[in-house]
C-alpha cells in the first residue's frame, strides 16, 4: 500500500514588494491509533541536512504503515536559507533585528494558571485535548492580533509553532557548525534518546529559552507539575527533541536515509508507524546535562588547527588545537598547541580556521556520563 502525501503552501509573510512568504508543509494521514508527529527543518539558513532527511523520510514513509498523523515542513525559514554573503549562507540571525531566528517563538506559561482552575477536574484525555486547544487558540490569537506588534521572525515562528501545537511529537532539524550528531533532549524524555541512533545526548531542564522544543514540550511539563502541586498526577503529553545531524552548508543523501531510519526507530517505538524494521542500533551513547555543556573560547587570536576528534571522549590535557601566529616567527613561538584541562566530549567546533580572540572555538560535554 502507498501512503498518499498531500502539500500545502503556508503564507508565513510578506517582502517588500509585496509577494508572500510561504513555506511548503507535507502531509500523511495515519490510521488515528498512534501519536502525530511535526518535523521542521532550516530553522537556520546554512542548516541544510534537515531538508535531505525530510526528503528521505517522504520516500521511506510512502511504503510505511502509519497509526500517527506526520506533518514535514522541509525550508521553515524561507528568509534564513537566502542570506548569502558571497559563497556562505548565514541565516542564523535575523537580519534586521539581529535575534537567533531559532529564538522567536511564544512563551505560554503565563496561561497555565487560568487553565488548570478552570480545567483541572477533567480526565486525563480531555485534559490533553483542551490543553492543545488553548494552545493553538493563544497562538492564533496572537498571529490574527494588530499586524504592527509581530516582527518578520516572530509571525514565521508563530506560523511554524501553530503548526507544531497540534502534535504530539516535535523534532527540530539542525546542525552545527562543524559538529557531531547530538541530541537535545528533555530530562523526563531521556528514555526516548535511547531509540535515536545519536551517540551524544544533552539533556535539558524546562526552563523555555525561546527554541522550537522548548515551545513544545515546556508548557505540558509545566502543566504537570502545577497539576502535581495540587495533588494530580498527570504526565507529560508531548515530547520535543532538537536533532543535530551534523555540520552545516552540507548535505548527504546517504547519510540524511540514515537518519531518517534513526528517526523512524523512535517513531516505531512510540507506536507511531508499525514495522519491525526499525530498531535502534547498539551503541554506547553519552549523557551530559546542559549546565555542564562548555563553551571553550579561544584564549588568543590566529589561524587554528582543530585536531580533536569530535563525539568521542577525550582525556585532561589533550591537545584540542594549534593556533598559528606567523606575526611572532621571529620574535616568539609561533605556534601555540592548546589543550583541555578536563576530560570531555568535543560537539562541534567553529567552522573557520581564521579566529579572533574570544570567538567561541569548541562546545565540549563534561561531566559526561552513560545514558
Amino acid at each position: 500500500m502507498l501512503n498518499s502525501i498531500t502539500q500545502e503552501n503556508i503564507k508565513v509573510g510578506e517582502i517588500a514588494n509585496g509577494l508572500p512568504l510561504t513555506i511548503p508543509v507535507y502531509r500523511l494521514k495515519g490510521s488515528g491509533a498512534g501519536p502525530s508527529v511535526y518535523i521542521q527543518a532550516n530553522m537556520h539558513g546554512a542548516e541544510v541536512q534537515g531538508n535531505a532527511v525530510i526528503y528521505q523520510l517522504l520516500e521511506l514513509l510512502k511504503h510505511t504503515p502509519l497509526n500517527g498523523d506526520i506533518t514535514l515542513v522541509p525550508y521553515a525559514n524561507p528568509i534564513g536559507c537566502n542570506q548569502k554573503s558571497g559563497e556562505f549562507t548565514l541565516g542564523r540571525f535575523d537580519p534586521i533585528t539581529g535575534t537567533n531566528w531559532n529564538r522567536m517563538y511564544h512563551d505560554h506559561t503565563d496561561l497555565i494558571p487560568e487553565f488548570v482552575e478552570a480545567h483541572q477536574n477533567l480526565d486525563d484525555s480531555a485534559l490533553k485535548a483542551a490543553f492543545k486547544s488553548t494552545l493553538l487558540e493563544q497562538t492564533h490569537a496572537l498571529l490574527d492580533g494588530d499586524a504592527y506588534r509581530l516582527t518578520t521572525g516572530k509571525r514565521i515562528a508563530l506560523n511554524l509553532q501553530a503548526l507544531a501545537h497540534q502534535a504530539d511529537l516535535v523534532l527540530d532539524l539542525h546542525t552545527g557548525p562543524i559538529s557531531a550528531k547530538h541530541l537535545y533532549c528533555p530530562m523526563y524524555a531521556r528514555e526516548s534518546a535511547r531509540y535515536f541512533d545519536i551517540q551524544n545526548v544533552l539533556l535539558i531542564p524546562e526552563g523555555f529559552g525561546g527554541a522550537m522544543d522548548e515551545a513544545s514540550f515546556c508548557p505540558w511539563w509545566q502543566l504537570s507539575q502545577t497539576l502535581a502541586q495540587r495533588n494530580r498526577e498527570f504526565p507529560i503529553m508531548v515530547e520535543a527533541f532538537t536533532v543535530e545531524l551534523g555540520s552545516q552548508e552540507k548535505i548527504d543523501l546517504e547519510e540524511a536515509k540514515q537518519d531518517a531510519k534513526s528517526i523512524l526507530n523512535y517513531l516505531n517505538h512510540k507506536k507511531v508507524i508499525d514495522s519491525n524494521e526499525y530498531q535502534p542500533n547498539q551503541m554506547t551513547r553519552y549523557a551530559c546535562y546542559l549546565k555542564d555543556y562548555l563553551a571553550y573560547y579561544a584564549p588568543m587570536g590566529g589561524m587554528v588547527e582543530y585536531t580533536a576528534p569530535l563525539g568521542e571522549p577525550i582525556s585532561a590535557g589533550t591537545t584540542i588545537a594549534k593556533i598559528l601566529r606567523m606575526e611572532q616567527y621571529l620574535s616568539e613561538q609561533p605556534l601555540h598547541e592548546i589543550t583541555l584541562p578536563v576530560d570531555a566530549i568535543p560537539i562541534l567546533h567553529f567552522a573557520s580556521a581564521s579566529v579572533n580572540q574570544g570567538t567561541e572555538l569548541y562546545k565540549f560535554f563534561t561531566h559526561y556520563f552513560e545514558l
